[in-house]
């Protein structure tokens, strides 16, 4: 099974935490509100120019200069931070 379509396929399930909400935007420096943060995460993580890699228990996605982290079993998004370049 692809990755790529297995996390895709289960965007409805996205999720996190309300600790996973306040790291992600501090992260990113978003200034969104709590069901934005899961909604702009879905989106990164659907767009075209995104990269979705599984290790382990985890996803990672990379895209638009920042990774997002998603637990590959619970569909939580732990955290997004921005890559270092």
């Amino acid at each position: 099974m692809n990755v790529d379509n297995e996390l895709l396929r289960n965007l409805d399930k996205l999720h996190t935490t309300e600790l996973g909400v306040e790291r992600i935007k501090r992260n990113l420096s978003l200034d969104i509100g709590t069901n934005d943060v899961v909604d702009w995460c879905k989106t990164k993580i659907n767009s075209a120019n995104a990269t979705i890699t599984r290790s382990g228990k985890n996803w990672y996605v990379s895209v638009d200069n920042c990774m997002i982290t998603v637990n590959a079993y619970s569909y939580t998004i732990i955290t997004a931070h921005k890559e270092k370049r």
